[in-house]
């Protein structure tokens, strides 16, 4: 794998894999306060050049390096991070049914976002 910067933009909801210069991959995340705070990754995309590199799961470790951190959860709404926490539920803690329910009625409620 090439070797990658994972940057967090907090303010625009990404946290960015950066190689070269230039981000070859993305998780788009928002912040939910209630019914607990968690981080809510929606949507990641690895560039069609750079598929097949490890970023896409690196983006994902990193995502729940963040919230561990941070004393937050992770309720993931994106399939490729649902399934990246099933194959590493020693470092990917399972969201409770509430918070998954509260993050997509958060996603319904601000349709423009993503």
């Amino acid at each position: 794998m090439t070797d990658i910067e994972i940057r967090d933009d907090r303010a625009a909801g990404l946290l960015q894999a950066v190689a070269g210069g230039e981000v070859v991959g993305r998780i788009e995340y928002f912040v939910l306060e209630a019914p607990e705070r968690a981080v809510v990754p929606v949507h990641t995309v690895v560039e069609p050049a750079h598929e097949g590199q490890g970023i896409a799961g690196s983006l994902a470790r990193e995502l729940y390096g963040i919230a561990l951190r941070e004393d937050a959860a992770v309720a993931p709404l994106c399939p490729y991070v649902a399934k990246w926490a099933e194959r590493h539920p020693d470092e990917a803690p399972a969201a409770g049914p509430e918070l998954l329910r509260a993050a997509k009625e958060w996603l319904v409620a601000h349709p423009g976002r993503f």
